[in-house]
């Protein structure tokens, strides 16, 4: 059971002051605290994603009141709360499924309302900000950004004109900053790399750029100040192990909900000293802070040397034409795997001048073998590359990439 979550403290607004602007709907905080407490106790504690935010947020405070542990599940997903679940579990969150099966995570409150204060710090909201929304509900990342929003008494929009913050993916940032609204002082971004050069971007408009690392196993594991380099988030003590990234937080989850014996248990590894992974790889980056290179996962041994997906997909989305790229392993029976790589391309793309270009910046490993396109790159919820999807889409029963090389 959630057990005496104080959801009251999460509310942090006064009664006259604007809470929500969501989906055309507003409403202020004594509002909210008012369609909370009008909602008849919930028999499941099951929320399924809603297309109106504002009725998901308060669907979720509902479940909070009522002491149940809650989930909020995507539209069309099985989901369901687990009969089992670990004490003091008061959320429960699906993983992207980015690498494969989504799995369902239990957190107490603290583990979210602990970093609360120094999230606050490091973002430098106030009760005055407008926070603009740029995802759904049903990803961790979302879900937090209103929560801690509505905590500290600011104001959670899906109208990114009139928004003074915005929590978003890098492929998110990018389109916002085609023509960024006036009101936009900060950016929070987290999902995905944030490439030097699109921070460089923001900040040359004027908006302050705050980027941290975690997962939905592990919560906030690094954060930065752009250009700072990414340093352990307040509260958290790192290791690196042979290049894996390992923490130890109050932030980290109770684990995956569910699932029985003898199932695999997903990302999540700990030790007896308190440390947690998901397998991503880091490493000290030159002046100090930290270089997140991906997950372990997406590591491919190729002809015996290790060849990082994300950092093939860096070099290859700065190249011209080139709008998106996704990049995996393919077995081979003399090399082990060779890189492929899938492509968004622009209208006017030149394939043969890409293929040419990316000899100049790749090695020999890196360098794709095998080139596919596809309209749009499968992506997650959160922003994520799907990248079971993305193997699919090259080497499944149906692949749906178009080869290109």
């Amino acid at each position: 059971m959630a057990g005496n979550v104080r959801w009251g403290a999460w509310l942090g607004g006064a009664d006259d002051t604007a809470a929500l602007n969501l989906a055309g709907r507003q409403l202020t905080y004594g509002q909210l605290r008012g369609h909370i407490a009008g909602v008849p106790k919930p028999e499941a504690s099951t929320i399924t994603a809603s297309p109106d935010p504002l009725e998901t947020l308060i669907a979720f405070y509902a479940a909070l009141a009522a002491g149940l542990p809650v989930l909020v599940a995507e539209p069309g997903s099985p989901a369901r709360v687990p009969d089992s679940l670990p004490a003091g579990t008061f959320l429960l969150a699906q993983t992207s499924g980015s690498a494969g099966r989504a799995r369902t995570i239990a957190r107490t409150a603290a583990s979210w309302s602990d970093s609360f204060a120094p999230f606050t710090e490091i973002t430098s909201l106030t009760a005055s900000d407008q926070v603009c929304l740029t995802g759904p509900l049903h990803a961790t990342m979302h879900l937090f950004a209103a929560v801690h929003a509505l905590s500290i008494g600011a104001q959670v929009t899906d109208n990114l004109t009139q928004a003074s913050a915005v929590h978003c993916v890098p492929t998110k940032l990018s389109e916002i900053l085609i023509d960024p609204p006036d009101s936009l002082r900060r950016a929070i971004v987290a999902g995905a790399g944030l490439p030097d050069a699109l921070a460089a971007k923001a900040v040359s408009r004027g908006i302050a750029v705050v980027e941290y690392y975690g997962a939905a196993e592990l919560s906030f594991v690094a954060a930065s100040r752009v250009p700072a380099p990414m340093t352990a988030f307040p509260g958290v003590e790192i290791e690196l192990r042979q290049g894996q990234l390992w923490s130890r937080s109050p932030y980290l989850s109770l684990g995956y909900a569910g699932e029985t014996a003898g199932e695999t248990t997903g990302a999540l590894a700990r030790d007896a000293n308190g440390f947690a992974s998901v397998g991503d790889m880091a490493t000290h980056a030159p002046g100090g802070g930290l270089r997140i290179v991906g997950r372990a996962d997406a590591a491919i041994t190729t002809g015996g040397t290790t060849v990082i997906a994300e950092d093939v997909e860096a070099a290859l989305e700065k190249l011209v034409g080139i709008t998106a790229a996704a990049v995996t392993g393919v077995e081979h029976p003399r090399f082990g795997h060779v890189v492929a790589a899938v492509l968004e391309l622009s209208v006017d793309a030149d394939f043969a001048g890409i293929r040419t270009a990316a000899r100049q910046v790749l090695g020999p490993a890196a360098l794709p073998r095998l080139w596919f396109q596809c309209d749009q790159l499968p992506r997650t919820g959160s922003g994520k590359l799907a990248r079971g999807e993305i193997r699919a889409a090259i080497s499944g029963a149906a692949p749906t990439a178009r080869r290109l090389a």
